[in-house]
Order: structure tokens, then C-alpha cells, then sequence
């Protein structure tokens, strides 16, 4: 599992707005390793609402479907892989009301493949590597946005 925190300069309520409501707009913004991005179910942005990605990591090109199985508004939001074994949540927790929040993000392969238990190492470190570049890109996009 790779787990990383930061501290945003927003309020809950906004750094949700970002991540949550906006999840398939700004999601490649803070994810450059997502090439592709769809939303497959209509409608706004909310618990089940279903998506598909298209990514490429240390230049390994995988596409894959996720579903939102947490949707807490200001508090956390959480996909779980459809087609592949993944879950990573977004947590927020305000500490200073409209000021700032603490954003913690937590990335976790269910299972690793076959295929790739000889390098079990290397991804292990490769996914704590990209929790922490994700709650700092997350930081500089919504700090820079207020500015």
C-alpha cells in the first residue's frame, strides 16, 4: 500500500469539489500517467458512478474500469477497481475551517498478478512514490487555482 498526506491552503468543501465533483475533469491533471479518462455512467459525479482509464505507468500501457464505492462530500471519496484489483481513497479532514485540510491519499493493489509478483518490490515502491507526487500535485493545482 502507499500512503501520503499533505496539508492543502482550501477548505474541505473546495479540496471535495476538486477531487470529488470535478473527479473526471481534473483527475489527469494530477494523474499524468492517465492518457484516457471516460465517464461511463451519466449524470453527476457520485457514489457507483462507473469510469474507465487508460493509463501508462513506467511505460506499461493498462486500461481499466473503476467504480466509486465511497462519496462523502467534504470528508472522502474511494474507487475500487472493476476490471482490475485496486482501491485508492482520497480523505479529507478540515483543520482549520475554510483555511486548510489535510489530505491523505491511500493507493492499494488487492492483488498483485502473476505476472508481476517477481517485481512485487518494485511496484511496492513505485506506489508510495506515486501517493506522495499525487497529494503534492493535488496541493499545487488547488493552491494555484485560488491565486
Amino acid at each position: 500500500m502507499g500512503r501520503a498526506h499533505t496539508i492543502v491552503s482550501c477548505s474541505a468543501a473546495e479540496l471535495f469539489q476538486y477531487i470529488g465533483a470535478g473527479l473526471f475533469d481534473n483527475y489527469p491533471k494530477w494523474s499524468p500517467e492517465v492518457k484516457e479518462l471516460e465517464q461511463i455512467t451519466p449524470g453527476p459525479v457520485q457514489l457507483g458512478t462507473e469510469g474507465r482509464q487508460v493509463r501508462v505507468d513506467q511505460g506499461r500501457r493498462s486500461e481499466s474500469k473503476f467504480k466509486i464505492s465511497a462519496f462523502e462530500p467534504g470528508q472522502r471519496i474511494t474507487l475500487v477497481g472493476v476490471s482490475d484489483p485496486f482501491r485508492c481513497t482520497y480523505e479529507l479532514q478540515e483543520i482549520s475551517p475554510a483555511q486548510s485540510t489535510k489530505l491523505t491519499f491511500s493507493f492499494e493493489l488487492l492483488e498483485i498478478l502473476a505476472i508481476m509478483r517477481p517485481f512485487e518490490g518494485l511496484v511496492r515502491v513505485a506506489i508510495k512514490d506515486g501517493a506522495g507526487r499525487t497529494v503534492q500535485n493535488i496541493k499545487r493545482l488547488v493552491e494555484a487555482k485560488q491565486s
